[in-house]
């Protein structure tokens, strides 16, 4: 029997197939987080210091009390009046609850939570147009404003009015308990019991027209929201709660009545986090049709075979750096834009999915090249390699010349995977453009590994659940088994492939980074201070001890050492090599310890 999906990767895949089909029930567990008080506690604390005013001292129950005191539940506008005499004074009773003080920004309060922005990427990109909160604050709007979103607002009948219709706005946000700066607020019972015709035909048509995914919200206070979902006759789309524990017996009810999915969580902010994320992952690894790309590899073999068909392998390449230079101009790989983690993993899964053709080419071409594609594939590293002035967020610049560590990757595994040294040096140390106009440098120098602007740890780490001291390594790694799975016997053989790879790496880097003079001076060095190695870029076989003791004992080999000294390692020199290795290996062991 196979195993049933789980809900929440359920409720993503159907989220990114059902593009703006789903609405969203949001309630105070979303603000929580961000130490906002709910309706009824704004109105239990107004209360409080009523009671404080008549000094009746501490109560068990403080609404028990206002309803025999003043014969009636205590109602949020009521009471506003109670305590001020002007619209000024209630918006300044009401900001002490809602607006962040000097104190609340600096500790994080009463901001927009990860909750409330991972729900704006998702409005951003698409997935979610419509958006039902019992909330009243203003989080959600300035996260969504943050996104470059305008959402029409609706929170009450005289909004309702001139409102730009549902179809045509991006996002329609209905503040079913209205706004906090608005005294026309909806707390009590009596208050939640119905709605009015306008906003009920609203809410009937939402629910008629969209599935529904709950957070937040108990169910408990709001009769006339429960009876919206009840008379719901259409059940096109599902309905999914996510719920901390076990879903009260009133949500249960209505769960049950729509056919529900249950949903546990442990929390709103991880909750939307993960399902934008996984959503995400499904809109950036729109990978090519496994055909299409079986037919794409199969062609470059072909015109790989015979002189005569460089023509055709030119402009098979030449098609994809097009493809990939189009997706590049893609407004969601800019350089503006705030950073988060979120979006780190967004684009790097853009430009990977995006990449892919170009990637598996480059492979096959340093596989069954004979050098005589070299030229080619230099020109394509360089053009996407090179380092331009741009303005906007570092992180986002350097994340430009992700495709092109990608595409160093590929045809260099693939070229030493052949046995072809003089081709991975020569690749290895193609020029690139810096930042400084007219100066270029060797792509080990500009693109690989830490030597590269965009592999910080600190960037790359994002990816894992924990750190780790190789993560853009180790991420590389992942990925190339896929991409090059057809290249190799095994994964334990891709892995010594790939490693052996960034050993080369390394050494051409100590060999076009430093002198023979130096070496010896730094690896002769001792006391405080002394490193004791030359510094090289150095991926994940510099932890992983068990290749790389096999590593090294392949490159000590004198047959092995003479030919990388012809290809260019070493400048040539076997005592530049045998240098090189003692700094390698001593980085090494300090990175294991």
């Amino acid at each position: 029997m196979a195993e049933k999906l789980d809900e929440l990767n359920a409720l993503a895949f159907s989220i990114y197939e059902n593009r703006g089909v789903y609405a969203l029930l949001i309630g105070s567990g979303v603000s929580r987080a961000a130490q906002i008080p709910t309706g009824w506690e704004i109105i239990l604390d107004l209360t409080k210091r009523i009671a404080a005013l008549e000094q009746a001292g501490e109560q068990e129950d403080w609404a028990e009390w206002y309803q025999g005191r003043f014969g009636k539940e205590p109602n949020y506008s009521d009471l506003l009046d109670a305590l001020s005499h002007s619209q000024d004074e209630r918006r300044a009773i009401l900001h002490r609850y809602i607006e962040p003080t000097k104190e609340d920004l600096e500790e994080g309060r009463k901001l927009p939570t990860k909750a409330h922005r991972a729900t704006a990427r998702l409005v951003r990109d698409g997935f979610i147009r419509v958006i039902i909160t019992t909330n009243f604050d203003r989080l959600l709007e300035n996260a969504l404003r943050d996104e470059g979103v305008e959402p029409t607002v609706i929170k009450s009948d005289d909004d309702l009015k001139g409102a730009v219709p549902l179809i045509h706005s991006r996002c329609y946000v209905i503040k079913i308990h209205g706004d906090y700066l608005d005294t026309r607020i909806r707390n009590t019972e009596a208050e939640l019991t119905g709605y009015s015709e306008p906003m009920n035909a609203l809410l009937d048509r939402i629910l008629d027209e969209h599935g529904l995914i709950v957070c937040g919200w108990s169910a408990g206070w709001d009769h006339a929201l429960r009876a919206v979902i009840t008379r719901a006759a259409n059940r096109r789309y599902p309905m999914f709660w996510a719920s901390r524990g076990e879903p009260s017996v009133t949500a249960l009810d209505l769960i049950n009545q729509r056919a529900g999915k249950v949903i546990p969580i442990s929390d709103a902010d991880s909750f939307f986090e993960k399902i934008q994320r996984k959503v995400e992952i499904q809109a950036a690894l729109q990978r090519p049709n496994p055909a299409s790309m079986d037919l794409l590899v199969a062609s470059a073999k072909k015109y790989l075979s015979k002189p005569e068909f460089r023509i055709q392998l030119h402009d098979l390449v030449m098609d994809e750096v097009r493809r990939l230079k189009q997706h590049m101009a893609d407004p969601k790989l800019g350089t503006d834009g705030s950073w988060s983690p979120e979006e780190f993993k967004s684009r790097v899964a853009l430009y990977e999915s995006r990449s892919e053709p170009l990637i598996r080419l480059f492979a096959v071409l340093g596989r069954w090249g004979d050098g005589s594609e070299l030229g080619l594939v230099m020109e394509i590293l360089q053009g996407f390699g090179a380092r331009r002035v741009l303005g906007g967020l570092t992180a986002w610049i350097y994340l430009r010349q992700y495709p092109a560590v990608l595409l160093l990757y590929a045809y260099g595994i693939g070229a030493l995977r052949a046995g072809r040294l003089k081709a991975v040096f020569q690749w290895l140390t193609t020029k690139i453009q810096t930042e400084n106009r007219g100066t270029q440098l060797p792509a080990v120098q500009e693109l690989f590994l830490w030597a590269w602007d965009g592999g910080d740890n600190d960037y790359w780490n994002h990816l894992y659940d924990s750190k780790k001291k190789t993560p853009l390594s180790d991420h590389l790694h992942e990925i190339f088994a896929r991409y090059m799975d057809d290249h190799f016997i095994s994964k334990d053989e891709f892995t010594r492939g790939f490693e052996r790879f960034e050993v080369l790496g390394s050494l051409a880097h100590t060999s076009t980074y430093t002198t023979i003079e130096d070496l010896k001076q730094e690896l002769s060095s001792s006391g405080p201070g002394a490193r004791g190695y030359v510094w090289a870029p150095l991926g994940r076989t510099g932890w992983h001890n068990q290749i790389k003791d096999v590593l090294f004992s392949e490159l000590s080999e004198v047959n092995l050492r003479d030919q990388l000294a012809k290809a260019g390692f070493g400048k040539g020199s076997l005592e530049f090599l045998d240098l090189a290795f003692q700094s390698l290996k001593k980085g090494m062991a300090r990175m294991s310890w």
